[in-house]
Formats: structure tokens, C-alpha cells, sequence
């Protein structure tokens, strides 16, 4: 791109604020338009008379240097010569020729306001329609290039169904509802500031030259759309079809359609925000724009409203796809961990002794080991995480040794106190065992919560399945990663995007927020998923 990206996002934030001074609850409005106009696109704004729909178009006109405004008022006696201009009376004389004399009139307009668009009869909007799809106006013989950069319309009403306005309405590509001033303080400073226009001051540095225009429009088709963005903008057409489909909408689904020439323009939008914002490709964050050019009515405009927010907080930086793969990887997590305990975790068997049930724990297979003076230990593997399971040993105890003789005798009444080392502790600690309803063997952490173990020696036979336990635990950690990128590359697009010039601030504020809850959400199950997973990837280390 020839143009310096790095300075055109400045210059373009210095002729927004501009261009907004003075102007109440219109930011939005203003700043759309300007996309608009600087992608060659037209507006429809949607609302009652008397909110400024005209001064904001007025306004635009400023933003272009050595600009011509052309607006006008339509009604159903309009006639094409108000709009396109007189028919030369001395061309028909002379030459038999119906030629129009466009000097000062639409097609000869940079910026274009068209009020209650929808009252003008066929003769007006059947030629508007070429003009807004050709920038060209046919002018006897003559086919005359139209240099309008923007055309805005407005009306207080949609276009009749049935009234064969459809094709011209699909060409308003970006749709607004203006509505009064909804704020206190800035109806207050309506009602008792200056009762004129506010003035636009807009210097030649940033004012928009005729060349310049030209060639951003080169420009823009050179930005990119990567295959990660449409398959975002793509989820969102899969949102809206299904909207569309839903039953007890109060309006027909024919409301929800988006035609593929609409999607095609739309996306064309997309880059000219990129390319404005100082990028050479389309970012997620672009997307929140098409709320403003997908729906169709009123009623349709809260569907799309709340499918954007959905897309927002969702899908837009694939937030609920990191979330679900970190849930996923959770669930793996738990059931291997649950698995583990049921093929390692020691079942004591039971004798008749003096007519009352008694626990056996036959140790003569177990491993020995050797501490301090004492060569008769056994150790017994925690297979669960744990606090501690001695007041003298802080944090997660992963196994204890214990002396086999006196063990055996202490278990068989079920709970038994008998001193053993934790871990790689040399120090002597009280452990506390109990063999539970299901005679599964137990030690009891310092919060006396019942923690299954398995006996070196004995549980740990099977090296094929801890082979498999390690892959499966290595997958889990892989689809943590996986969710991890994800919200990295959510967090780097979003920040690498703002400040955005033309977005919605509060559809905005809104994506912004849900990858900080999605960073924190995932922060949560990382912690408890990563605890698991270390015991798992140790699991082998701790049966040495």
C-alpha cells in the first residue's frame, strides 16, 4: 500500500472528532457515514423527522475538499427535473434532444441527502437505482460519470412491501436508526446552547483531496480477508439463517434475508475500516459493523442486535470455542483421573475374626524401602490431590512410606494412626488411614477428607496401561494449549485493532469485555486442570 498507514488512522480520528463537534448522541452516526462515504457506499437512516438527519449529511460535505452537496426534500409530486435537473430548452429547440442541465443538481453532487426517499415516484427512483449501481447518469445520448461518494436517504418510514423498492434498498448498504437524545445533559445543552449550527472547522491536512479518494478505493480491495475471519463472518450468516427459521418471530423471515450481492458489499465495508484503521487486513473486530448493514426493519434490527451480541461475546474471537475446548480437556481430565482411582486405588479385603469383620491388607508383595535406620517401609501412592496429609508436611502430599509390619496389624479395625514420612521428608509424621464403605484404602488429609492410594509393588503392574493414561493425559494438556492460543490471539487482535474508528462503542466494550471474563474463566479451570494433570504426568515417578 502506498498510502502511510501509520498516520491515515490519525488523520482520519482528528476528521471524525471534526466532524462530530458540536453534534449530540451522533457520534455513531457520523463515523458510519464517513465509512460510507470513504468506501463509495450509500446510508439509509431510519427515524423521525426533526433529529438531524439532513445537518449530518450536510456535515459529511465538509470532509471532502472542493466538494459539492446536493439535497433535497422528496414528495409524491417530486418530478426527475427537480432532482436531475431542467431539460435544456435550447438543445430540444436546436437539436430535437432531451438533455438535462445537471450543473448544481444530483449528478453532479459529491454528497447526496435524499429526504423521505421512499415518497419520490418511479421516474426518480428508477434512475436513481442506475446511478447508485453505475455511478453513471445517462444524459440523452450522453453517459455521464456521477462523482457521488456518498448518497444519504432518510425517511421516518420503510419502503412499501410489494412496491418494487427492494433492489434499491438492498443498495443502502449501511442502515441506521437515529433516534431523539436520549441523555439528560445532552438534551439540556440542546435546549440552552447556542441556537445555531455548531461550526465545522476542518483544516486542509485533513480534508479528503479528489486524488487521494481515487486511489483508497485501489487501495481498499488490496486488504485482505483472511480464511479465520470469514469463517467468523460465515458462523454469523449460520446465526441469522437460523433466526430466520425460528417460529414466533413477529415479522416474516423474508426480513432476515441477506442477499449475496449485500454480503459482497458488506465485506467490502470491512476493509475500508481495516484499511482506514491503518490494516492491511480485515480483524474480528470489523465485524461488529455488519450490525448496522444486516437488517431490515425495525423488528429485524432487534434480531440482528442480538445475534451480534451473541457473536460478540462468543464467537467473535472464538471465545466459546476456547471454553468449550478447555471443558472438554477437564472432562478428559476427570474421567482419566476417576479411571486411575478405579484401576489403582487398593480394595482391602475382609476376614471373620471373634465373629466380627476385619480389613486385610496382605503386603508381602510391596516394594521395601529404607529411610533413616528403618528398612521395612512400604509406600502407598496418593492418588488424588490433597492439602497435605500430615500439619508437618505443607502442600500436596504425592506419597507416604509407612512400616509394613506394624501397618497390617493397625489396619485391620479400620481407622489406625501410624507414623510414616511424606514425601521426601526424612522427619517422622502421624498418618491417619481408614478403609471406607466401599473398602477402598484411604488416608485422611489435614482437612480429614478421605484420599485413595495404591501400594508400590502390588497396584502398579501394568506398564501398557500407564503408557496409555500418559497419552491420554497428553492430549488433555494439548487441548488446554490449544484453548490457551486462542484467547492469546483473542487478546493480541483485539489490541492490535483499537483504537477503532468506526465500531460501535458499546458492541465494543462488549467484545472486550467477554475476553477478559473468557481469560479469567479459563484462568480458573487451567489452575484446577493443571494439578491433575502434573499427577497424572508424574504418576510414574511417584511408583518408583
Amino acid at each position: 500500500m502506498t498510502t502511510n498507514n501509520v498516520l491515515l488512522p490519525e488523520r482520519i480520528q482528528k476528521l471524525v472528532h471534526a466532524l462530530s463537534n458540536g453534534v449530540y448522541e451522533r457520534e455513531n452516526t457520523i463515523r458510519l457515514c464517513l465509512l460510507a462515504a470513504l468506501s463509495g457506499e450509500s446510508v439509509f437512516l431510519l427515524g423521525p423527522p426533526g433529529i438531524a438527519k439532513s445537518y449530518i449529511a450536510k456535515r459529511l460535505i465538509e470532509a471532502f475538499d472542493d466538494s459539492r452537496f446536493f439535497e433535497y426534500l422528496m414528495t409524491r409530486f417530486s418530478t426527475p427535473e427537480e432532482v436531475f435537473g431542467p431539460l435544456s430548452i435550447q438543445e430540444l429547440k436546436d437539436n430535437g434532444k432531451y438533455v438535462r442541465l445537471t450543473d448544481g443538481y444530483l449528478p453532479t453532487a459529491d454528497v447526496v441527502f435524499l429526504d423521505e426517499i421512499w415518497k419520490a415516484g418511479p421516474a426518480i427512483l428508477n434512475t436513481l437505482l442506475t446511478v447508485v449501481n453505475e455511478r453513471v447518469f445517462r444524459n440523452g445520448s450522453e453517459v455521464l460519470p456521477v462523482p457521488m461518494r456518498l448518497l444519504v436517504t432518510a425517511s421516518n418510514e420503510l419502503p412499501e412491501p410489494n412496491s418494487g423498492l427492494d433492489a434499491l434498498y438492498d443498495r443502502m448498504l449501511v442502515r441506521i436508526f437515529v433516534n431523539r437524545i436520549q441523555e439528560k445533559s445532552n438534551f439540556k445543552r440542546l435546549l440552552t446552547g447556542d441556537s445555531g449550527e455548531a461550526e465545522i472547522s476542518i483544516g486542509s491536512d485533513i480534508s479528503i483531496k479528489a486524488h487521494e479518494y481515487e486511489q483508497w478505493q485501489r487501495q481498499i480491495d488490496n486488504v485482505s480477508l483472511s480464511d479465520d475471519v470469514f469463517e467468523k463472518i460465515y458462523a454469523l450468516k449460520m446465526l441469522l439463517e437460523r433466526e430466520a427459521e425460528e417460529e414466533g418471530n413477529n415479522f416474516p423471515s423474508e426480513e432476515l434475508y441477506i442477499s449475496d450481492r449485500r454480503w459482497k458489499k458488506a465485506v467490502r465495508l470491512l476493509k475500508a475500516s481495516a484499511f482506514f484503521n491503518g490494516r492491511n487486513d480485515v480483524n474480528p473486530v470489523d465485524l461488529l459493523l455488519l450490525q448496522e448493514c444486516l437488517w431490515h426493519s425495525p423488528e429485524s434490527r432487534n434480531v440482528v442486535t442480538d445475534v451480534m451480541r451473541r457473536f460478540a461475546q462468543e464467537i467473535c474471537f472464538s471465545q466459546q470455542e476456547a471454553l468449550a475446548i478447555a471443558n472438554e480437556a477437564n472432562e478428559d481430565s476427570r474421567e482419566l483421573a476417576e479411571e486411575i482411582k478405579d484401576v489403582l486405588g487398593h480394595t482391602a479385603d475382609t476376614e471373620l475374626s471373634m465373629r466380627k469383620e476385619k480389613n486385610r491388607i496382605d503386603l508381602s508383595g510391596a516394594r521395601r524401602y529404607s529411610i533413616n535406620m528403618a528398612n521395612n517401609l512400604v509406600k502407598f501412592v496418593m492418588l488424588d490431590s490433597n492439602p497435605s496429609v500430615s500439619e508437618k508436611e505443607k502442600g500436596d502430599s504425592r506419597w507416604v512410606y509407612v512400616d509394613a509390619n506394624e501397618f497390617e496389624k493397625k489396619i485391620k479395625n479400620g481407622v489406625c494412626e501410624v507414623y510414616g514420612y511424606v514425601n521426601k521428608n526424612p522427619n517422622l509424621c502421624m498418618l491417619k488411614f481408614d478403609v471406607d464403605g466401599e473398602h477402598r484404602l484411604v488416608i485422611k488429609d489435614i482437612a480429614n477428607r478421605p484420599v485413595p492410594v495404591a501400594i508400590v509393588g502390588i497396584d502398579d503392574n501394568d506398564p501398557d496401561t500407564f503408557s496409555e493414561w500418559q497419552a491420554r493425559n497428553e492430549a488433555s494438556i494439548a487441548k488446554i494449549d490449544d484453548a490457551k492460543h486462542l484467547i492469546r490471539v483473542a487478546r493480541t487482535q483485539i489490541n492490535a485493532a483499537l483504537p477503532h474508528h468506526f465500531a460501535n462503542s458499546d458492541l465494543l466494550e462488549l467484545l472486550a469485555n467477554s475476553i477478559t471474563d473468557a481469560e479469567e474463566t479459563l484462568q480458573r479451570q487451567t489452575t484446577k486442570f493443571e494439578k491433575s494433570a502434573f499427577r497424572t504426568r508424574m504418576l510414574t515417578e511417584y511408583f518408583e
